[in-house]
C-alpha cells in the first residue's frame, strides 16, 4: 500500500532537516569564509579605514600598519553618525588610547553604502596621487568590500594598487558565528548585500 502524497513529502522534509542538522559544522562555516578576503598587509602608500565599525577594530589595524611600518598614515572615512563625521569620533578615540593624531586622516562624506563610499575614497586617493593603498574593514566585510572597490576602479578607468585587511570584529568568527544572534544578523545581512550587488544593487 503506497503512503499517501503528504506523508511522504513529510519524510522527505523530515530527512533533509537530519541531514542538514548532522552536517551543519561542514557547511556553516563554509557561509562565514565565504565573505573573507584578506591579502594581509603589505607596504603601500596610505591604509584606508572603512566606516560602519562602532567598536573601533577597523582604525585600530590601521594604527597597528603604521607601527609596524607598513604604511605612514591611515585615511579614514565617515559619513555622519549623529551629526557628527565617523571618521572624527574615531580619530578622537584613537587620541584618547595614545595614539598621535598626525597618523590619521579624516575623510567626512555622505556615502550610503559601499559603493558610495568607494568613489569618495579612490576620488580622494588619486588627489592626493596615491599609487598603493591597504583596504581595511572588518573580517565579514572584506570580500565585498575588494569587489565594490574593484568594480568603482574598472567605472573610472584608473585606480591605485590595493591590498584588503581585516579587522576582528566583534562578534563574527566564521567557525562559530551561528552560535551568536549578533554574527548571525551581520552573515545573513551580509550575504543579502552580497547578493544584492550581484544585481548592481
Amino acid at each position: 500500500m503506497s503512503r499517501p502524497p503528504r506523508a511522504k513529502l513529510l519524510l522527505i522534509v523530515l530527512a533533509l532537516g537530519i541531514v542538514v542538522g548532522a552536517t551543519h559544522a561542514l557547511w556553516l562555516p563554509r557561509l562565514g569564509y565565504g565573505l573573507i578576503h584578506d591579502d594581509g598587509p603589505a607596504k603601500a602608500d596610505m591604509a584606508v579605514v572603512l566606516a560602519g565599525d562602532h567598536y573601533g577594530h577597523r582604525i585600530e589595524k590601521g594604527a597597528e600598519l603604521v607601527q609596524a611600518g607598513y604604511v605612514p598614515a591611515v585615511l579614514v572615512s565617515g559619513p555622519p553618525d549623529y551629526g557628527v563625521p565617523e571618521c572624527d569620533l574615531a580619530i578622537a578615540m584613537m587620541v584618547r588610547k595614545g595614539y598621535p593624531a598626525a597618523w590619521f586622516i579624516a575623510l567626512p562624506n555622505e556615502s550610503l553604502s559601499t559603493g558610495d563610499e568607494a568613489r569618495v575614497v579612490l576620488g580622494e586617493l588619486q588627489r592626493r596621487g596615491v599609487h598603493s593603498f591597504v583596504l581595511i574593514t572588518s573580517t565579514f566585510h572584506t570580500a565585498r568590500a575588494a569587489r565594490t572597490f574593484r568594480a568603482a576602479e574598472r567605472g573610472m578607468g584608473v585606480g591605485p594598487r590595493f591590498r584588503t585587511v581585516a579587522a576582528r570584529d566583534q562578534y563574527f568568527d566564521p567557525d562559530s558565528w551561528w552560535r551568536n544572534r549578533e554574527a548571525q544578523k551581520t552573515v545573513l545581512l551580509e550575504w543579502t548585500k552580497t547578493v544584492a550587488s550581484a544585481f548592481g544593487k
